[in-house]
């Protein structure tokens, strides 16, 4: 494949924003540079569904539904199935309550869905573990790895981690299972209220071994969206070529 097509494909562009109207001018302006568009929870429950297809109707690019299920394994099941329905490539599952869940990922997979699991948010750093229950030692890229590891066998497609994490899951898990890397901060950006803790630049989530990335708020902060992204490419570009 040609190499900018793989970096176009490589960044998702994270549609979080308010609104049905905010999200079609992205898509709109973006629809030609990125290679997929993440709807979230912020969007998905304004909007409902339909926002599904100002994508598909604008742009030829995927769609990741990020709505990060947690729940019981049939209420999962139910819900992966209708998100098949909407023609989406992507969605997230919490990886936190271990491989009954998880392998729901295997029964939509003839649908064209991939599941992939949330290791642990990006917005939560290793100091903050033993507050949220966790065993006092444990550390995050272990807790990551383990899940990861757990995901891989209940048959999703990827996971979803930093890039402080992704090396080591490309090393245990395979090259062809899928790592999603979300906390994208280039060197250039201006991010003044960043809620992210583990982050990496583009090309260094690329090099690590991230197979996409999601860049929100330093494309849909900046003056000039489009330029934004053409710059994330190049850095992906830039890293692949190595």
């Amino acid at each position: 494949m040609n190499l900018s097509i793989l970096a176009k494909n490589s960044l998702i562009f994270a549609l979080d924003v308010p609104n049905r109207k905010e999200a079609e001018r992205y898509v709109r302006l973006l629809s030609d540079t990125v290679g997929c568009f993440k709807i979230g929870l912020e969007l998905f429950i304004k909007e409902g569904p339909d926002v599904l297809k100002i994508v598909k109707q604008n742009s030829s690019a995927s769609i990741f539904l990020d709505l990060k299920l947690h729940d019981i394994p049939a209420t999962v099941h139910s819900a992966l199935r209708s998100a098949a329905t909407h023609g989406v490539r992507f969605i997230t599952v919490h990886g936190s309550d271990g491989g009954q869940i998880l392998q729901t990922a295997t029964e939509v997979k003839d649908l064209g869905l991939e599941v992939l699991a949330i290791t642990v948010l990006t917005s939560i750093s290793e100091s903050e573990l033993g507050g949220l229950g966790y065993k006092e030692g444990l550390s995050l890229r272990q807790l990551v790895l383990d899940r990861a590891n757990i995901a891989k066998k209940s048959g999703c497609a990827g996971v979803v981690c930093s890039g402080e994490e992704v090396a080591l899951i490309k090393q245990k898990c395979s090259n062809d299972f899928k790592a999603v890397v979300p906390g994208i901060r280039p060197i250039w950006a201006d991010i003044k209220k960043d809620d992210q803790s583990r982050i990496v630049t583009p090309r260094e989530a690329i090099s690590n071994g991230a197979d996409l990335i999601v860049v929100g708020r330093p494309i849909r902060d900046a003056k000039e969206p489009s330029v934004a992204a053409l710059k994330i490419i190049e850095e992906i570009e830039s890293a692949l070529s190595v």
